[in-house]
């Protein structure tokens, strides 16, 4: 049925393109009349425009005749044989827009994704909408992979904006503030993903002033490569960071020596395991030795031992029945007791390793709670009931936070050692270069200058490679990638492979994908994958065939996944004595260059992932007749979009091309994803053996299958990152408006006495009881409150508390603090009062904001232990981000009113001030009142550093924002413990708990 009504109505696709074509005769109609214009009646077009849209002319009525502008621009300039000039090198201008072209430029001004094969001419599709849509004058952006393609791009397409009468703008890495406004300033901004992101993130959490802002809104985005940075890429959140308060550098390198004598001992644990199971084997005990390989398997999967033995399909079924039989939920315990034999378990799929207790027991043969967690609780609780002074019990507190936060710290430290050890490669996820540790890009093979892991991972790696261990950051702003770029009204996107993960694209973008048919048929002929059952036998394969290509004269283009699969390829080729060159994240500085030259007859290009490359490869002479380029592929990329871009590099308009997939039963998306049983059971039937290979349609469904797993996974993981960051997003909306509103204000006062009244008004109903009558020691207590927040000097005397009600109360004190700051306001240089009144709510929130997203990560990390409890960690984890974000709130209005008078323009308004207090505040309360001086005056330096980390962490502690479990117990209320006088009445909460400093109730 579902063939029938495609055939009778055609696809959803088809359907789409369908209502598109009507409107490419209109621009071709419009195009023809233009030809006859001068070159300034074409470029009057454009302000005419922008008139009929001041008029109210939409975008959709005005998009054929601003289409078919650009189109007759490019016509000229391939007419005129125009040279320009990109990135150092002339070149002419040989592109008109064909109908696709057009139909894909439709595409992405409605917004959606245009998918176009490799060599359509995306980069010139998107001159057509962006011309569109930057007539409203209220920008453009065009979102590019790397600097060097948002650079060429800008000066390529540039050149048509430019004589239409357009600006054009080009971010790029080491900018300054002033520049950037300038580019953002324009018609139409070139950049990548992470520079919008970060600029949106310093302009939102970090800028200091209106001026210091770059970005001026975001209302319509074009992403090139739109599925690598949307999707491979939002595995990844954008993070501004800074040096840690706390760092735990030293940490990495006390436990290195430990975890590196682990990671041996373990491996030669396994030896062992793999020598019994071998003796098992030969006594025909096939269950014993399917247990001890599963435990291998468990301990160290990437054993050469093991991998070997796998080989065989026999030994391969033994452990895949071992592991069934293991995980029955009535064998938990013999399988939990067979990981504890190991010294570690490692998941390379969850990207975890799991400490055991033999493991915590090597490491710390003394101590057999060195990695154990302390039950603070417990702890807190069996102190509260103690008969300890109160002093006591505060020292003992103090012990208790220092002896959890040290076991915590060395738990974090020896995991991620443990890591950057098992899970992560060198010259795989990352390389060496001048003595630091660069990642490198998954899927584009590239370097990512400036990026590195969180959470201490890359302090691990940097300690492993023992190069410089570089200080620990902790989160100044951070953003995903899908937050970001939904902030824009439109976003659109182009690549060549989205239809794979239109689903994804849809529900989290709400983007459609419309595949456009290519201006030429393709004529590439994709053989079968060709699988082996070692890499050995793949990699000499791939050499035979290399040889066999280059010995006719064609060029081929090898597609590797890491830098170290491209370094081994290329010495097995210097032995063969083939001339080649290799692209990766170690030789990228002439990419454009490498790739561009990679057509020329026999040449041999090997390159670490070809997605986002930019660069068509080009047939040189002759090429087409030894049958076009040779697209080989060293194994199967965990994404089908990655190997559909790296056979995308062939046959580019019409020419001829061939690809090939080499993939062996050692590569890890067949080890870890691809179904076991059923390769195992073909290569039983098939008699497999070295050196064969296997080649059927029914195996390249396998393996797409296996692909299919991954990408399941991790659209999992993004997903679940986007719905955990979606919490901190509302939160980061509120705080970034409420910063963005101080920002632009002409009077940041209006903002501080707003804060004065909010806190005033909640401080004073603490103080007041239900019945509204206040007591002495309550009063005393406001006072010195009041005196110690305000230089206001009240004492007994001066004020009668107990004659006001609540209300009259508050109204009084915010009187006089109004009064008091208008005595401040006098001494103050004008310009310089309105820098400090900003400044001092800036500074409050930021302090807080940096400490919230830190308390926040750790709320994050932990959070899925709740799982354990039956309870969903997501909805545990929006209950705790709302009152952990409102105390945050809370405390940000108490620092910004008790910081208004601890600061001045200038130490002479400081004093001028001084002397109009009151004599006994001044002779009293001065040290409460110590200045933080304006930019006009030079202030003394800053106190040092505690030089006892202990003391660090206290105040670090201190400053944190308090997390409560329930209400706020205020002073008059009774005591929630329920603890009772002599006369068995139940105490005040200030006369009880209130009175031993605890602050909120720790019930349940």
């Amino acid at each position: 049925m579902n063939w029938l009504i495609r055939a009778i109505v055609g696809t959803k696709n088809q359907r789409q393109l369908k209502k598109l074509w009507p409107r490419v005769t209109a621009i071709n109609d419009f195009e023809k009349q233009y030809q006859s214009l001068s070159d300034s009646q074409l470029q009057a077009k454009t302000e005419e425009f922008r008139g009929r849209i001041a008029k109210g002319e939409t975008l959709d009525a005005l998009l054929p005749e601003a289409f078919a502008v650009v189109k007759n621009a490019a016509r000229r300039f391939t007419d005129s044989n125009r040279m320009v000039t990109v990135r150092g090198y002339e070149r002419r201008w040989e592109m008109v827009h064909f109908d696709v072209q057009l139909i894909g430029g439709m595409v992405l001004h409605s917004g959606r994704i245009s998918e176009m094969a490799t060599g359509e001419g995306k980069t010139l599709v998107a001159t057509l909408p962006a011309y569109l849509n930057a007539l409203t004058g209220k920008g453009v952006h065009i979102v590019t992979v790397n600097d060097y393609l948002a650079a060429r791009d800008s000066e390529w397409m540039g050149k048509i904006y430019l004589f239409l009468g357009l600006t054009v703008g080009c971010l790029q890495h080491d900018q300054s503030p002033e520049v950037r406004r300038q580019e953002y300033g324009c018609d139409i901004t070139y950049g990548t993903n992470s520079e919008f992101g970060f600029d949106y993130l310093r302009d939102n959490g970090m800028a200091t002033s209106h001026e210091a802002q770059v970005q001026r809104g975001h209302v319509y985005a074009i992403v090139d490569e739109v599925d690598s940075i949307l999707i491979d890429e939002a595995r990844t959140p954008l993070i501004i960071s800074g040096p840690a308060t706390v760092s735990k550098e030293h940490e990495y390198g006390k436990y290195k020596t430990s975890v590196d004598r682990l990671v041996r001992e373990q491996f030669r644990l396994c030896n062992r395991l793999i020598s019994d199971a071998e003796e098992a084997l030969k006594q025909n005990q096939k269950e014993p030795a399917g247990k001890l390989l599963f435990k291998v398997k468990e301990g160290d999967p990437k054993n050469r031992r093991f991998a070997k033995m796998m080989e065989e399909p026999s030994l391969r079924k033994l452990v895949e029945k071992a592991e069934l039989s293991l995980y029955q939920d009535t064998r938990k315990e013999e399988l939990y007791a067979l990981k504890e034999d190991l010294y570690f378990s490692i998941d390379e799929k969850g990207h975890e390793v799991n400490l055991s207790e033999k493991g915590r027991r090597f490491l710390n043969p003394t101590d057999e709670n060195a990695f154990t967690l302390p039950d603070m609780i417990k702890e807190y609780a069996d102190l509260d009931n103690s008969t300890l002074g109160v002093d006591e019990k505060n020292k003992l507190r103090t012990t208790i936070q220092k002896n959890y936060d040290d076991v915590n710290e060395r738990i974090h430290a020896v995991t991620q050692l443990l890591k950057a050890y098992c899970i992560y490669e060198k010259d795989v996820q990352y390389v060496v270069q001048e003595n630091k540790v660069m990642i490198v890009d998954e899927y584009t093979g590239r370097i990512m200058p400036g990026r590195r892991w969180s959470d201490g991972l890359h302090q691990a790696i940097e300690a492993k490679e023992e190069v410089s261990v570089e200080s620990e950051t902790q989160t100044y702003a951070t953003i995903t990638i899908q937050n970001y770029f939904r902030l824009y009204s439109k976003l659109a996107g182009m690549t060549g492979t989205a239809e794979t993960d239109a689903a994804e694209l849809k529900e989290i973008y709400k983007m459609d994908v419309v595949v456009i048919p290519t201006n030429r048929p393709i004529l590439r002929n994709d053989h079968n994958d060709v699988i082996y059952k070692t890499k050995r036998d793949k990699y000499n394969a791939i050499i035979t065939e290399i040889r066999s290509c280059h010995e006719k004269g064609q060029p081929i283009l090898v597609g590797t996944v890491s830098v170290d699969v491209s370094e081994l390829l290329s010495r097995m080729l210097k032995r063969e004595k083939i001339a080649h060159t290799v692209l990766n994240a170690k030789f990228h500085q002439q990419e454009a260059e490498i790739v561009d030259r990679a057509g020329s007859p026999g040449c041999v290009t090997i390159a670490t992932n070809m997605a986002g490359r930019g660069t068509d490869i080009k047939l040189g002479n002759g090429v087409a007749a030894a049958g076009g380029l040779h697209v080989i592929g060293t194994e199967r990329h965990e994404s089908r979009r990655i190997d559909r871009q790296l056979r995308g590099r062939c046959a580019r308009q019409g020419d001829p091309g061939s690809s090939r997939f080499y993939v062996a039963f050692e590569d890890d998306l067949m080890r870890l994803f691809a179904a076991n049983e059923t390769l195992t059971r073909l290569m039983e039937r098939l008699g497999f053996k070295d050196g064969e290979d296997l080649q059927a349609p029914m195996l390249n469904r396998a393996v797409e299958k296996a692909q299919k797993r991954v990408e399941a996974l991790n659209f999992q993981r993004r997903k679940h990152t986007l719905e955990y960051d979606d919490v901190m997003n509302k939160q980061r909306e509120i705080v970034y408006g409420y910063r963005n509103q101080v920002l632009r204000s002409e009077n940041p006062r209006e903002f501080i006495f707003e804060a004065i009244d909010e806190v005033v008004v909640e401080k004073v109903h603490g103080f007041y009881p239900e019945k509204g009558v206040i007591d002495e020691e309550d009063i005393n207590d406001l006072i010195n409150w009041v005196n110690t927040t305000f230089p206001l000097g009240l004492t007994r005397e001066k004020v009668q508390f107990e004659k006001m009600s609540e209300l009259e109360t508050s109204q009084h004190l915010i009187k006089l603090v109004t009064e008091t700051y208008e005595v401040k306001e006098r001494h103050e240089d004008p310009a310089g009062l309105k820098y400090l009144e900003r400044y001092t709510i800036l500074s409050a929130i930021d302090r807080l904001w940096q400490g919230h997203l830190y308390e926040m990560d750790g709320l994050r990390t932990g959070i899925d232990l709740r799982r354990y409890a039956q309870k969903d960690p997501l909805i545990e984890y929006k209950n705790e981000a709302f009152q952990v974000f409102s105390d945050m709130w809370g405390n940000v209005k108490v620092e910004i009113v008790g910081n208004i008078f601890r600061s001045a323009s200038s130490l002479m308004a400081f004093e001028k001030f001084l002397t109009m207090l009151p004599q006994k505040l001044v002779h009293q309360q001065l040290e409460a009142f110590s200045p933080t001086i304006g930019q006009d005056e030079q202030s003394e330096p800053a106190p040092a550093q505690p030089s006892n980390p202990e003391d660090a962490v206290s105040d670090i502690l201190k400053a944190m924002p308090v997390r409560r479990e329930g209400r706020k117990i205020q002073r008059n209320d009774s005591c929630p413990h329920g603890k009772c006088n002599a006369e068995g009445k139940v105490l005040k909460f200030k006369n009880c708990c209130g009175r031993e400093g605890v602050d909120y109730c720790k019930l349940g």
